[in-house]
């Protein structure tokens, strides 16, 4: 029987603050460089996390950049450290639309979660770095979030009895920037989820998914095309897309080019229910609430007269959302268990 809906060709949920970016028939507009994927549209993560030569993973990095997570003087007023974020008991998002930062503003972007984050190939909701080591330090310095001098946080670390000798011994060196930015990207490498009821379902175990979860499924990768822009272990091609509601220009402010304005990168729907809210600016509580907007509230053209990479549906059928919703549910593996660690 023929599906009642054409549910989305494109869905942007952000993932901790992640969104949801989904493609079907009659969604994509002329500009969407989304193409359809004859491989297997979802993939089990690797068994490793990759690691450039010239920072290799190991234990004694990893404890050492798990302290630094977890320490406020990371920041410049010693109130906030990474976690406060991007904590493991919020899915290693922060739960709020826009976080605050250290001198109490509001942020104009949703926190992503950094779940599965190693297995990224670019960093930020637009992109602007290509390794976890150079995105590490951008948030320490940035003045609207921990607002942290990099040459003040040397001299207060190398006045910490422990932290000099755990550097000593993990990098050979006194504490310094370069070995900060690695020891965080070595923790930020583990935050690793475990298989989801979708992975086991692919896996052989029919039995795995519900029902509604399973019809969901038909829809995602059927009628709806989803996988044109959610593929591979992460359910992402990790590109970049103008959607039409904001006013941020997003991956333009990276590249300076006029049409990349507006555009954000494609989240991964990995653990997609347990980090919103979602969009880039955190603007929907719910996967409802993106659905709904997919469905109605498109708007015909971004800002500055650019054309958008989607477009609304109208005459959708909504009794299959919640279908759609809980195949997106069956996308969650267990998180990572990380307790806050005691601080030198």
């Amino acid at each position: 029987m023929q599906r009642k809906i054409n549910l989305c060709r494109m869905l942007l949920v952000d993932v901790a603050g992640t969104m949801i970016l989904m493609a079907s028939a009659g969604l994509v507009a002329a500009q969407s460089q989304a193409q359809p994927t004859s491989e297997k549209p979802m993939a089990p993560l690797p068994k490793t996390v990759p690691a450039p030569k010239e920072n290799p993973t190991t234990p004694e990095k990893i404890t050492l950049g798990k302290l630094l997570f977890f320490d406020p003087r990371l920041s410049g007023n010693n109130k906030m450290s990474c976690a406060t974020c991007h904590a493991p008991d919020k899915a290693f998002g922060d739960g709020v639309p826009q976080g605050k930062g250290a001198a109490g503003n509001t942020l104009k972007r949703n926190a992503p979660s950094l779940l599965n984050v190693g297995f990224n190939s670019s960093f930020f909701w637009d992109g602007r770095e290509k390794s976890l080591e150079a995105q590490a330090l951008l948030p320490i310095q940035a003045v609207d979030e921990m607002n942290q001098d990099l040459d003040e946080l040397e001299k207060e670390l190398n006045a910490v009895g422990a932290y000099v000798k755990q550097f000593q011994a993990v990098f050979s060196t006194k504490v310094t920037r370069d070995g900060i930015a690695k020891a965080l990207a070595a923790f930020e490498r583990t935050l690793v989820t475990l298989p989801s009821p979708y992975d086991h379902y692919l896996g052989g175990e029919k039995d795995a998914l519900s029902p509604e979860a399973k019809r969901g499924m038909e829809i995602f990768f059927g009628d709806a095309g989803c996988a044109r822009c959610h593929q591979g272990p992460l359910l992402s091609d990790e590109k970049f897309y103008r959607l039409g509601f904001t006013n941020d220009k997003g991956r333009g402010l990276v590249t300076g080019k006029t049409e990349d304005n507006y555009k954000f990168r494609t989240p991964s729907l990995r653990n997609v229910s347990r980090t919103g809210p979602y969009m880039h600016d955190g603007s929907h509580k719910t996967l409802d609430e993106v659905l709904f907007f997919y469905l109605r509230g498109v708007q015909n053209a971004a800002a500055d007269g650019l054309s958008l990479d989607i477009e609304s549906l109208q005459g959708v059928a909504l009794d299959e959302i919640p279908d759609l919703i809980a195949f997106l549910e069956a996308l969650t593996g267990e998180l990572p268990k990380i307790a806050p660690p005691e601080l030198p």
